[in-house]
């Protein structure tokens, strides 16, 4: 009766933040939306716990838990910035991994009418995607001018179309309707796409046949080759942030990220080994309560990351790694290995293919994602997380399933 209960809320909140956390928030621009749904998530969780006599809890979300609180104080010992910097951090680099372990604890499962109610959903809004990119081709700035950003277009795109491929039974016309909904995202502009829509195509292509899943010299040269055409087809942003900015070519406005990369090895070496701590760094709360990290390397005056201006100071996820130094790069590393093990774990029990592609895709967006954007902390990673939650939890319930 209480796994019905959960199923039932969490597929109602699932399609909540599909919608209003992520396909209309930049329309409707309320900007707390995704704190209101990790809210609602973990007081769901809390519930789920109180109401099992077991309470069993995740020993990875224990783990992380226990990482979060040891720089939490870290933090706080060394003084990084001020306490309301630190917690504010704290609260936006914790919330995506509570998102996904919360449902992964959940273990929900949708039914067949529920999947058959989502995939509609995710049809009409890709409809209306389709006719805002129509429109786009003609008069440029239309999807920037309807959902803020053309980033929220490319992230409605992948949502919808991962959501569609999730519903389906993973037939060779779902997986070209998966491509063919895919690719509307290419209006957006946007180079990170591109990479992520060359390396869709290669999966959904390749990967679909489960004899592919091993690791064997054609595999290797695959992805050789697909790495390749993601740098292709990203050269210019790859060009602009690491050959243009090393050569002094770029306008020096327009380097914010390249600065923000360059430093945070700095900062690894002076920070060593737990880096500089919670809102020090490459965050918004950094900006926010401006770090004196900025000052002391010299860069407070880069257009994007000053004081008075500091829109680009969170504009990009891997340099705020160095908050948390080598050994914070190394957890963040062996989180995605224990998502991705997890998820092979279960490939390796079933032979299906479907769950462990959705979530190998989903591990390629945020590692593409990370060079050029904070995706994993925003609205736009916390339902990304929530649907690796949900893909790892349908696909622990399917081992329990097979062996009862």
């Amino acid at each position: 009766m209480i796994q019905d209960f959960i199923n039932k809320q969490f597929f109602s909140l699932f399609v909540f933040t599909l919608i209003f956390g992520l396909l209309l928030y930049g329309t409707i621009g309320f900007d707390f939306i995704d704190e209101i749904c990790a809210t609602l998530l973990f007081i769901l969780f809390g519930y789920s716990l109180f109401k099992s006599q077991e309470w069993l809890i995740n020993k990875a979300f224990l783990t992380t838990i226990g990482v979060f609180l040891f720089y939490l104080c870290y933090s706080l010992c060394i003084n990084s910035n001020t306490k309301a910097a630190i917690i504010t951090d704290f609260i936006i680099q914790f919330k995506p991994y509570l998102a996904l372990f919360c449902v992964y604890s959940l273990r929900p499962h949708f039914s067949t009418n529920q999947k058959k109610i989502l995939r509609i959903i995710c049809v009409f809004f890709w409809l209306i995607l389709l006719i805002l990119a129509c429109i786009e081709i003609f008069k440029p700035h239309t999807l920037s001018n309807v959902m803020a950003h053309a980033t929220y277009f490319a992230a409605g795109v992948i949502a919808t179309s991962l959501c569609f491929l999730y519903t389906g039974d993973f037939s060779m016309k779902d997986r070209i309707l998966f491509i063919i909904m895919l690719s509307i995202g290419l209006i957006s502009g946007r180079s990170k796409f591109y990479g992520f829509f060359t390396l869709s195509v290669m999966v959904i292509i390749y990967f679909s046949n489960i004899n592919h899943f091993k690791l064997n010299i054609k595999t290797i040269i695959l992805l050789i080759i697909t790495l390749i055409l993601i740098l292709v087809v990203s050269w210019k942003k790859v060009s602009f942030y690491f050959i243009e900015g090393i050569t002094g070519e770029a306008e020096t406005d327009t380097i914010a990220r390249f600065v923000l990369y360059t430093t945070s090895i700095q900062i690894l070496i002076d920070y060593f080994p737990f880096g500089c701590g919670f809102g020090s760094f490459a965050t918004y709360a950094s900006g926010l309560y401006y770090s004196h990290i900025y000052n002391q390397y010299g860069i407070e005056n880069v257009w994007g990351i000053s004081k008075s201006f500091y829109s680009f100071i969170a504009d990009t996820y891997y340099p705020s790694l160095a908050q948390f130094g080598f050994v914070g790069i190394m957890l963040y590393i062996t989180f995605w290995i224990y998502v991705f093990k997890k998820a092979l774990i279960f490939f390796q029990h079933t032979k299906q293919a479907k769950l462990m592609i959705i979530v190998l895709l989903l591990i390629c967006f945020f590692g593409i994602e990370g060079t050029s954007d904070s995706t994993i902390t925003t609205h736009r990673g916390l339902f990304m997380m929530m649907m690796i939650g949900l893909m790892l939890g349908e696909m622990k319930n399917k081992i329990a399933n097979s062996k009862s």
